[in-house]
């Protein structure tokens, strides 16, 4: 069915620019256009995350500030071997998808390890990406009161994961 969707919107496209009277190919070339646009003013803001994501993830310092935080993750009830998680998920989806999968491997999906990770992987953002993405793409440099409330939403997420995987999964 998927490869057919491409073709089935371009087709729909066509036949509602014929029913408008409009030049459908042209329509779709300014379309293309501005996603071109869009994509240069992106771009740098990606590039520099990704940079420092991998920067971070190489040089060790992630696991270091990992190590340090550790302490304040077992107060808070989250596992430890989760800290690197908790650090690199609101940065960069891929980098910590990645964590997960390694924590996952090395302590299984049905530990409290992996549950854990599991679900703090699906109920946080990539904080920083959605703001430079999408604030970038609106134009909009000033944060303000977006980037405390999306972190303390993540910190909440990951608080919340931790305690429910707790809670329904004890070990």
């Amino acid at each position: 069915m998927t490869d057919y969707l491409v073709p089935g919107i371009l087709l729909l496209t066509s036949v509602l620019a014929l029913g408008k009277r409009e030049n459908g190919y042209s329509v779709m070339l300014e379309g293309a256009g501005e996603g071109l646009k869009l994509i240069v003013s992106i771009l740098p803001s990606l590039v520099l995350l990704l940079t420092a994501v991998h920067m971070l993830r190489a040089s060790g310092a992630a696991e270091y500030l990992g190590k340090v935080l550790e302490p304040v993750f077992s107060f808070l009830g989250i596992p430890p071997e989760c800290a690197l998680l908790v650090l690199i998920r609101p940065i960069s989806g891929s980098a910590a998808l990645a964590v997960g999968t390694d924590l996952m491997a090395a302590h299984g999906v049905d530990s409290l390890v992996g549950r854990t990770a599991a679900v703090m992987l699906g109920s946080t953002e990539t904080t920083f990406y959605t703001i430079s993405v999408y604030f970038g793409a609106a134009g909009i440099r000033k944060t303000r009161y977006t980037l405390p409330a999306a972190l303390f939403a993540d910190f909440v997420g990951f608080l919340a994961a931790s305690w429910t995987v707790r809670m329904f999964f004890p070990a």
